[in-house]
């Protein structure tokens, strides 16, 4: 192929430099027919003009008096011209916003995606959210880097199809390892958020050397790509987070990115005549799309915050257990609501049981709801009982409606909202139980553990009423000792009830973590009453008394507001498991 010279430009020395290469003429007919997309120039020689038959050779032009800047002042250092076509503004402007947005998306949708497996916790979040700032930086730089050795018309195609296929298989590579090997899924995400993040970050450094025409406009031109960067990240962030998330599987998310990407990849795959690997990568989209149906780990619903399966019971019974994520939260009976299947929803009816007298409608609180189980319960044992329940999560709650049959229950009314906020919508003394369910074995709310959320838990209750907390740790159970401390702050009397090595009944025995249940109040507690419904409901739970808290807890920290590092200090089963 021919090359034709350009002029001569001169480098930040100010010497001239020799005549280069026209790249431009590696697109075959470009610098005649340059690509258009919906009627905006992607590549020629002038971002705004047309060009004319004139400019299917080009000669040698002459370089400007080494004493005359590009802007006519004499004296001043010429500019260092960009050799060859550039790219129009309104394209380049397309390119760095998306591929901004694209990174922000597959930050968002990682979380989402391995919630699951690691669970919403602090830790999780500081995971990604470095990956992706690693991500952006390594691209940026490498993306420069290969921008000055490479023409960038040849790079920004490949990096947008590459990185569509990758996020297109994210959401199957990460189920199957996660169900596989899980050993092996923190480096496997790792490196499905570093690849697509890496090469997307590059596209920005690419397109500025493109629009780069002189030093004078460098400020303008770095200026407007990084706004428009900046801009398409925050679009990506808020889309993602108020808008996918809540309407789309994330498997859908990711797989209609991948193919997106593609798709724009393809205008300069065809401007560098390279569509061969694209339709390489459209393949490899499809076969992402077709490998999340065979994958492991499908939900029954994916919402904001849950990966939701709904179980029938095997034996035929009108059985439901409803998994969030990769627990078992909750065992509905369809046809018996006072049939209870988990211990410590056990242990939370024996706790209700024999705090009020029998068949006495109460007024609940319920801090979470699930499959709403003791709602349920107390609706079934309870007549006229008022059941007030806030979940956090309206995928669960419709769920609940379509699956779990939560209409048939009377007295039992849910508000979609956090619970920490519909605490402070409660009128003071207006609750005889509140019962605390929103903490997980993977993650936990810890804006509802603290000293002041507890406050208002203790403000809420009637003098004589009751808050029954599920709390789940394992290993040396800090978290659970740490939220039994600051209901020791608050409260008057607390108990605990669990497995005697659990909670220190069992000094041979080393505690092996799981569920206890924390009961407190300002009124006197019977322990005894509580430790005799146990054992009647065939739980193997002891109570450990005032007393035995006090030592069990053994100073732990108090939670509060301004320093709650539940995170750190909970430890989950697979932690201890592995």
């Amino acid at each position: 192929m021919r090359e034709y010279p350009v002029r001569s430009g001169c480098g930040l020395s100010g010497r001239p430099e020799p005549a280069l290469a026209d790249p431009m003429l590696t697109f075959g007919s470009l610098v005649v027919s340059p690509v258009r997309i919906i009627g905006v120039s992607t590549f020629g020689d002038s971002p705004d003009a047309e060009p004319g038959p004139e400019s299917t050779t080009r000669g040698p032009e002459p370089a400007p008096h080494p004493t005359q800047a590009a802007g006519g002042a004499p004296g001043a250092a010429p500019d260092a011209a960009l050799p060859g076509a550039r790219l129009s503004h309104r394209w380049a402007v397309v390119l760095v916003f998306g591929s901004s947005a694209a990174v922000l998306v597959v930050e968002i949708v990682a979380l989402r995606l391995l919630a699951p497996h690691l669970g919403l916790t602090l830790e999780t979040s500081t995971l990604v959210i470095g990956i992706a700032l690693s991500a952006i930086a390594l691209g940026s730089w490498a993306g420069g880097r290969v921008a000055d050795a490479v023409d960038p018309r040849r790079l920004i195609g490949p990096a947008l199809g590459v990185s569509g296929a990758v996020v297109a298989f994210t959401p199957a590579s990460l189920r199957f390892v996660a169900d596989t090997a899980p050993g092996l899924l923190l480096p496997a995400a790792s490196l499905t958020i570093l690849i697509p993040g890496s090469l997307l970050s590059a596209v920005t450094p690419m397109v500025t050397k493109l629009r780069l025409h002189s030093l004078q406009q460098t400020g303008t031109v770095v200026g407007q790509l990084s706004g428009a960067s900046t801009l398409g990240a925050i679009l990506g962030t808020v889309l993602t987070g108020f808008v996918l998330i809540s309407r789309l599987p994330v498997s859908v998310i990711l797989v209609s990115l991948g193919a997106l990407l593609v798709a724009a990849s393809l205008p300069l795959a065809w401007a560098t005549r390279s569509v061969r690997g694209t339709a390489a990568l459209a393949l490899a989209v499809g076969g992402g799309g077709l490998a999340v149906v065979a994958a492991p780990g499908g939900c029954d619903a994916e919402t904001k915050y849950h990966c939701v399966k709904v179980v029938a019971a095997t034996d035929g019974s009108g059985g439901r257990t409803l998994v969030l994520d990769s627990l078992r939260h909750s065992y509905v009976d369809l046809d018996d609501p006072t049939y209870l299947e988990f211990e410590y929803v056990r242990a939370i009816a024996a706790v209700i049981d024999t705090s009020y007298p029998e068949d006495d409608a109460i007024r609940a609180y319920h801090l979470g709801g699930g499959g709403l189980t003791i709602p349920r319960y107390l609706a079934a044992t309870r007549p006229g009982t008022e059941s007030l329940v806030s979940e956090i999560d309206a995928g669960v709650v419709e769920i609940d409606r379509d699956r779990l049959d939560l209409d048939a229950a009377p007295g039992v009314h849910v508000r979609v909202e956090d619970g920490r906020l519909g605490l402070r919508r409660l009128a003071d003394d207006s609750r005889d139980l509140i019962v605390g369910d929103a903490f997980g074995g993977v993650s936990v709310p810890w804006h509802l553990t603290t000293r002041e959320a507890l406050t208002d838990v203790s403000r809420v209750l009637a003098d004589d009423g009751v808050y029954v907390a599920n709390l789940i740790d394992y290993g040396s159970l800090d978290f659970a000792r740490a939220e039994v401390a600051t209901l020791s702050e608050v409260f008057d009397n607390v108990l605990l009830a669990g497995e005697p090595a659990d909670v220190g009944l069992d000094p041979d025995r080393d505690p092996d973590g799981g569920n206890l249940i924390a009961i407190a109040s300002d009124r006197a507690l019977d322990p005894d009453a509580i430790a005799k419904a146990l054992e009647t409901r065939e739980t193997g739970w002891r109570v450990a008394t005032t007393t035995t808290v006090e030592s069990w807890v053994d100073g732990a920290q108090v939670l509060t507001d301004d320093f709650a590092p539940v995170d750190q200090l909970l430890q989950s089963y697979r932690s201890t498991s592995h």
